[in-house]
């Protein structure tokens, strides 16, 4: 049996993925789950910054709508964010599916896309947003913990958000 990072699965993540499925998203769906997010790493003292961004047409890497860094935060942060979001541009999936597929098939991710590991990080944190019949239609985007914990964070904001909606079953 192959060891994962989290112990995941890329079935299990793709589950996921099928589960936070939103109906709409729009700019103020997008703050509002910016707040989520700042309020709850408030009330756990995370060091972390956070991003939502909204897929448009006219700019390849996303609309920055929300960008938030906590106290404490490093400097590093926005360049992980930006390497995690180009993962996410580039296959549609959260950087921890991305990450756990290339260990179960035991490949060099950024060998097998050809994507550089300079501009490019699956690191878990970065999860899609997207909207049942239209596909990607955000991101958002966590760093500052371990990634195993970025990515659970993020998780958490996405189904705070949805259950708030009453989207979530």
């Amino acid at each position: 049996m192959i060891t994962t990072t989290g112990g995941f699965s890329s079935e299990g993540l793709l589950r996921e993925e099928s589960l936070l499925q939103f109906a709409s998203f729009e700019l103020g769906d997008a703050l509002d789950l910016g707040e989520i997010a700042v309020a709850l790493a408030r009330q756990r003292d995370l060091q972390i910054s956070i991003e939502v961004r909204l897929m448009d047409e006219t700019l390849p890497e996303g609309w920055t709508v929300f960008h938030m860094a906590l106290p404490g935060a490093k400097p590093e942060q926005p360049s992980w964010i930006e390497r995690k979001a180009r993962v996410v541009l580039a296959t549609g999936h959260s950087t921890m599916f991305e990450r756990v597929l290339a260990e179960e098939q035991g490949i060099d991710w950024y060998e097998s896309t050809g994507l550089p590991e300079v501009t490019h990080a699956i690191h878990g944190g970065a999860l899609p947003i997207n909207v049942t019949g239209s596909g990607l239609t955000g991101i958002l985007i966590i760093s500052g913990l371990p990634q195993v914990e970025d990515h659970l964070f993020g998780v958490e904001v996405i189904t705070q958000f949805l259950a708030r909606q009453g989207e979530l079953a």
